[in-house]
């Protein structure tokens, strides 16, 4: 399992509600303990404050917040591994971007061999798609994988349809309720 139902949602909904910025955070794990962390993508201040060097903005890179860094460090101290590094990609695919590769590596290794890393795809306001990739010894290069989401018993999957179906269908406004 790379993902819970639970914590592929809130990954989806942050990328909506940060869209059009590209959205950023990880999943850390200490034995059977899971902790979704949302990061801060401060690639606009970055922009912002010298584009030479950051030349892009945050609707095509992320930059995690150095206090949110801090955050993880503390908790990887404290024992938690980073099980699960995700972003998502505003009005793009789900793929793994030359970019992203860059990113994951140092002096052509993984940074963090273990994890998982997760894309999500947000084109028009809406999640298209979400894509896993795992570093691959043999290969010697980051491949997709299967989400493998743990915690979908049978009702759970019908009502999570519908409550996408609800959405989409914009039910939900009938009885005053925002979608």
């Amino acid at each position: 399992m790379i993902v819970t139902a639970e914590e592929l949602e809130a990954i989806r909904r942050q990328a909506l509600e940060e869209y059009p910025r590209e959205s950023c955070g990880v999943i850390l794990e200490q034995g059977r303990l899971r902790r979704i962390l949302r990061c801060r993508n401060i690639q606009d201040a970055l922009h912002a404050k010298d584009p030479q060097r950051h030349p892009r903005d945050a609707r095509t890179a992320y930059f995690i917040d150095p206090q949110d860094l801090l955050r993880i460090g503390r908790l990887e101290g404290e024992g938690f591994a980073i099980a699960v590094i995700y972003h998502s990609h505003v009005d793009a695919g789900a793929y793994f971007s030359p970019t992203d590769r860059q990113q994951a590596l140092i002096g052509g290794e993984p940074t963090y061999p273990a994890a998982a890393y997760l894309v999500t795809s947000v084109v028009g306001g809406r999640v298209e798609a979400v894509a896993g990739f795992r570093w691959s010894v043999r290969e010697r290069d980051f491949i997709p994988v299967e989400l493998g989401v743990g915690g979908w018993l049978w009702h759970e999957r019908v009502l999570f349809a519908a409550g996408r179906l609800w959405e989409r269908v914009g039910i939900g406004a009938l009885f005053g309720k925002k979608s």
